[in-house]
């Protein structure tokens, strides 16, 4: 028993917990003692044994210690048992996401499509918040966990709406949220009352008082707008002051009211402030992948630096959807541009009648395609003819196989598209007959993620995450405009940019280069070659004036050095053959 005459405390080691990133915001996953999950923030590391459901939320303590604060949302003050002896008042508030919102008329017209906001989205908005440098500081309670108990409720106990989740789903698609389960919010308390609270301890009279509130209001309405955010029903309960023992509020230096806001279940940022994150991230994309091979950064917890035949990545899992990532180069800052929640959902235009591949606009405004990968499955070739023999012989390539053979032709001098990212699904697929060629998981078994698993899993889709062509990455990293355009080699004799003639002399032209770089292209195609339009619309061409030139596909990209046809035929997984496919790429 403790010196409370409660159940024994619950002990946290976040030193030997999972770290991960969930928008943008940095968390120590914890599991609880009764299964559920503890998301703590780096606010609340130091605080993790106190944030322990079992030091505030069991029953009889959580019942006897709460003191309901005001608002139309279920939150409380509640002081956590004394762990080592420590203790520390928080406020613990029951997420709302995929409720209706109970505004006023006025307001609902002027918000109409306003939804609450997921937990991990109201964390990583006030972090943003409070980290902004622009003046004035804005003061806010610090987030410090989220805690989601592993109870299911039933759909009408939840109080939410099955198509309001739906929205929230489709706006973060892989962030998880269970609508079945609780989400609370655990922040620190911030020393204080409500400013309409304050004023009535006051002898000011009460018309005054309704005056010093309105003016408030519209401070702090001001303040969260110089920083480019907005709270839908910004409330004087909302605002937080600290009476002094002479009667007065605590103030500025400036001799304003200070204060601090609360309750951001309804906080977003403002039209143009979406905008400039949105510009603001593209640009440090863009600085970051011109130098992503570049210096020895310190890498966070929850990623590591992996070599997989001869290229660099930065590895780590997707929380949202038990993924995992890999992103070409050095710079862990990177991982984040390509977490599936940024990009597997915006709206896509599909780029081949045959295969799955798309190109989209990631929530960053940055470029990509993103494919399918066929690894495993057999090509749809036919044996008796030489080139279709060729390649069933050869198979599909692995997804790691396909970059370092883009990376590897590119520092030989035959540019290609940019390889961006692998990312592994976090479901294992539901087709039995998807793996049908096992050669590349027999070579590959001995080559292993960070977390100890091999690097290709038969049972995961993998999908390869490559550069939309606009122009190269020294060039945008100077200046994000003046976009090139690239067309296929087929499209820009459709367009009569080149002749015919001409066009099937470049075919020519590039297998010989490919050649001298050791590669080959056992499915060689015109729509594997990219051409460029400046942003006139003119053809670019080298100073011989050939047009510049740029692979695109690498499915069946071949080094001259063939598998042996024991390997190809038994897939024989021996460190041999993982050396001579290492020595191939």
């Amino acid at each position: 028993m403790t010196n409370d005459g409660e159940m024994p405390e619950q002990t946290a080691d976040p030193t030997r917990a999972p770290s991960v990133n969930i928008l943008g915001v940095d968390y120590v996953h914890l599991r609880t003692n009764d299964g559920g999950d503890l998301y703590v923030t780096r606010a609340g590391i130091a605080w993790a044994d106190l944030l322990m459901p079992t030091n505030w939320y069991e029953d009889h303590w959580f019942r006897e210690k709460r003191e309901r604060l005001e608002g139309s949302s279920t939150v409380y003050r509640i002081t956590t048992r004394s762990v080592r002896g420590r203790r520390r008042d928080l406020v613990v508030k029951w997420c709302r996401v995929g409720e209706e919102v109970p505004f006023d008329t006025l307001t609902l017209n002027r918000f109409a499509e306003a939804e609450f906001n997921s937990p991990y989205e109201e964390f990583a908005l006030v972090n943003e918040l409070r980290s902004a440098s622009s003046s004035p500081k804005v003061r806010t309670h610090r987030p410090l966990a989220i805690y989601v108990p592993a109870e299911r409720l039933r759909l009408w106990q939840t109080g939410r709406s099955e198509s309001k989740m739906a929205r929230k789903k489709a706006k973060h698609r892989d962030v998880e949220l269970d609508i079945f389960r609780q989400y609370i919010l655990i922040y620190e308390w911030i020393k204080g009352i409500s400013i309409t609270e304050a004023l009535e301890q006051t002898a000011i009279p009460s018309a005054a008082r309704a005056d010093i509130v309105a003016d408030m209001t519209r401070r702090a309405t001001r303040d969260l707008a110089i920083r480019g955010f907005r709270v839908l029903d910004m409330k004087p309960a909302h605002i937080i002051v600290r009476p002094l023992p002479s009667g007065d509020l605590l103030r500025e230096s400036d001799g304003h009211i200070a204060y601090a806001l609360v309750d951001f279940e309804l906080l977003e940022r403002t039209p143009e402030h979406e905008r400039e994150v949105a510009r603001a991230r593209r640009g440090a994309y863009l600085r970051r992948q011109r130098d992503r091979f570049s210096g020895s950064p310190v890498f966070p917890p929850h990623l590591n630096p992996v070599r997989i035949l001869g290229v660099d990545y930065v590895h780590g899992a997707t929380e949202s959807t038990g993924g995992q990532l890999w992103v070409v180069g050095r710079d862990p800052d990177l991982f984040d541009y390509f977490q599936p929640e940024r990009w597997r959902r915006t709206p896509k235009q599909k780029l081949s009648e045959t295969n799955e591949v798309y190109y989209t606009k990631t929530k960053d405004e940055i470029n990509i395609v993103w494919r399918v990968s066929r690894v495993g499955e057999w090509p749809d070739e036919n044996p008796d003819d030489p080139q279709g023999a060729r390649r069933l012989a050869h198979g599909f390539n692995s997804p790691f196989e396909e970059f370092a053979a883009a990376l590897r032709l590119s520092a030989a001098g035959v540019p290609t598209v940019y390889p961006r990212a692998i990312y592994m699904t976090g479901l294992e697929s539901e087709r039995p007959e998807y793996v049908q060629d096992s050669r590349r998981y027999d070579r590959m078994a001995e080559v292993r993620a960070s977390d100890g698993q091999p690097v290709l899993r038969p049972n995961h889709i993998y999908m390869t995450i490559w550069g939309f062509w606009n122009g190269l990455d020294e060039m945008l990293a100077q200046r994000d405009a003046d976009y090139c355009k690239g067309v296929t080699l087929d499209q820009a004799v459709a367009a009569g940019y080149l002749s015919r003639a001409e066009a099937e002399s470049l075919l020519v032209w590039q297998r010989g280069r490919m050649a001298a770089a050791g590669f080959e292209d056992l499915n060689y195609k015109p729509d594997h070659l990219l051409l460029s339009l400046s942003p006139e619309g003119v053809l670019l061409r080298d100073t011989t004036g050939r047009p510049d030139i740029r692979l695109c596909n690498f499915e069946f990209m071949a080094p001259f050095l063939e598998p042996s046809p024991r390997t190809a035929e038994s897939g024989a997984s021996t460190s041999s053959a993982r050396e001579e496919l290492e020595r191939k790429l």
